[in-house]
């Protein structure tokens, strides 16, 4: 029982938080997000920043020695009623074409749940700079008729 409990404590402590929602319209469609990164083996080794409270965020810069891999965790919230999210995320500080790097979303969440998730992984740039997660997303509402634009620019510091 004690090794359990032990489990449960460290596995709880070790998880990532999910980012809730700070000042908004109770009720709205809302994404956030938190970044990590690592390597191959853990790109969620290290936690890099989150969307509430948001925090800045800095990643370390591939290198031909050692790729830098990067987990983004998308979390969508519901809005009380079946929520569906549609368009289109870019993570711009992943390695490759502005293609390669962006994320169709289509995803919904039900009426039952109050979040759904979403992760995607990639190599980050060995590139220094800056470069946005561009949100371009329609979350519509089942029943409601609410249709609610979704537009964000999350800098990124590649150094």
């Amino acid at each position: 029982m004690l090794v359990a409990m032990a489990a449960a404590v460290l596995t709880s402590t070790c998880a990532t938080r999910v980012p809730q929602p700070a000042g908004g319209v109770p009720g709205a469609p809302y994404v956030s997000w938190v970044i990590m990164s690592g390597d191959r083996d853990n790109p969620d080794q290290e936690f890099v920043c989150q969307s509430d409270p948001r925090t800045d965020c800095v990643v370390p810069a591939s290198r031909p020695d050692a790729q830098v891999f990067s987990d983004v965790h998308f979390y969508y919230h519901s809005a009380g009623a079946e929520t569906k999210y549609t368009g289109s995320i870019d993570v711009g500080f992943f390695q490759g074409s502005p293609e390669s790097r962006k994320i169709q979303a289509n995803t919904t969440v039900p009426k039952t749940e109050s979040i759904t998730n979403h992760s995607v992984t990639g190599i980050v740039t060995a590139m220094p700079g800056s470069y946005p997660v561009t949100f371009a997303l329609v979350a519509n509402v089942a029943g409601t008729g609410q249709s609610q634009t979704i537009r964000e620019q999350v800098p990124v510091a590649v150094r």
